[in-house]
């Protein structure tokens, strides 16, 4: 789970399982990506969201 660390600069520590699910959902986003120019589009019109441990 996701913690957010308040500080002078808001800071979000990730677990593995966070980092691996983000990489899983960018590799299912972009498999038919041609180019860094679609990629990026394709990542601009998606959202990612992560379980925030409260």
């Amino acid at each position: 789970m996701a913690r957010i660390i308040e500080n002078e600069r808001r800071i979000i520590k990730l677990s593995v399982d966070d980092v691996l699910n983000i990489v899983r959902e960018y590799q299912t986003i972009c498999k038919n990506s041609c180019c860094y120019e679609h990629t990026r589009e394709l990542l601009n019109n998606s959202n990612f969201y992560i379980p925030e441990d409260i």
